[in-house]
């Protein structure tokens, strides 16, 4: 007979940082202050940081045994997951970032839950949050149903089978067996691996009992930047795997499509090369970026958009960022392919 399921396995947290000066500290404590009675290690991946998080995680890694560093000097996310998931001495794995703090009851929820379904990778909610206007609208933007397109751990949501999961609370032996993470996505890369546990007939499991605080980009540039190279990933991945994507996915790189034939047809409206019942009758191209306009402008009146017109006007803003920046990269990873393309939304400028 083989031996009895562990009640409290021992857990291995995989954290890549890089440039998180402002988050880590927040973000360590949540995960040393875990409620869990079995092993516990914290994995960071560090990253060739440039803004003072290199020194703060050797002195936490210098005080507390518990914080083993491995380096990622290649700065790629699911590359250096997998440098984490092979240094990790335990058989559960806690994928957690350093924009993200956990409740104190994270891990002994999703190790019940991992053991109560047999999932091979259990997820929760990522529940944004912010500080001044604009990470706040980003916030209520990312748990707002246009922000991100209603993708299941962005909002309310009832425990059961999922097409993937936030972070994730895994069995390192099927990550293994699967392969790990692709190391040639740079983003996208939970997905597509809780993508490939599904085909090999694993479970992925969603539980809105596990909460992620997750602290979005604070400034417009990093907004644009991390959502652009985010939609340029998506692209790449519907180049390789077609019609398994989810529609969402595509609403924002139409309405790029629709904004630019509406522009060019606009110019050529006014200029006269196209005038007459030609004019009339392609002039429905107009009516998607119209609809589009009608709707942000609706969000300037709605309460949840943000208690002050400033707040709103900002909401509305962001949500358009977002769109035109992930559909813009989404057009170029199709028709181009991913190629080296990169989130450079941590740089410091």
């Amino acid at each position: 007979m083989g031996q009895p399921a562990t009640t409290h396995p021992g857990v291995s947290f995989v954290m890549p940082v890089y440039n998180e000066a402002a988050y880590i500290d927040d973000a360590i404590e949540s995960v040393l202050a875990q409620q869990y009675p079995g092993e516990r290690e914290l994995v960071v991946v560090l990253g060739p940081s440039t803004d003072g998080t290199t020194e703060k995680v050797q002195s936490r890694a210098a005080a507390d045994a518990r914080i083993r560093i491995v380096e990622n000097p290649q700065l790629s996310i699911p590359l250096g997951l997998n440098l984490g998931i092979r240094a990790a001495a335990h058989e559960v794995i806690v994928r957690v970032d350093a924009h993200t703090e956990i409740e104190p009851d994270y891990t002994a929820i999703g190790v019940a839950t991992l053991q109560r379904t047999g999932a091979a990778s259990v997820g929760g909610l990522m529940v944004a949050t912010g500080r001044g206007r604009l990470q706040s609208a980003v916030a209520r933007a990312y748990n707002h149903r246009l922000g991100l397109g209603g993708g299941a751990y962005h909002g309310a949501a009832s425990e059961g089978p999922a097409e993937s999961a936030y972070l994730g609370i895994m069995r390192r032996e099927a990550l293994v067996a699967v392969g790990l993470y692709d190391e040639g996505l740079k983003r996208g890369e939970d997905w597509e691996l809780n993508l490939r546990l599904r085909d090999a007939g694993h479970l992925v499991w969603l539980d809105p009992a596990l909460r992620v605080t997750y602290w979005p980009r604070s400034t417009w540039a990093k907004l644009a930047r991390q959502f652009h190279a985010t939609g340029i990933w998506r692209g790449e991945l519907v180049r390789r795997l077609g019609g398994r994507n989810p529609l969402r996915y595509f609403a924002p790189p139409a309405l790029v499509v629709s904004l630019a034939l509406s522009a060019v047809l606009l110019v050529l409206q006014l200029t006269g090369v196209v005038a007459g019942l030609p004019s009339l009758l392609l002039s429905v191209v107009h009516l998607g970026p119209a609809l589009y306009l009608l709707v942000l402008l609706a969000l300037l009146v709605v309460p949840s958009s943000g208690p002050r017109f400033a707040d709103r006007f900002t909401f509305a803003r962001v949500i358009a960022v977002m769109h035109v920046s992930w559909g813009a990269g989404f057009v170029r990873g199709f028709v181009l392919g991913a190629r080296d393309a990169v989130d450079t939304s941590r740089i410091e400028s």
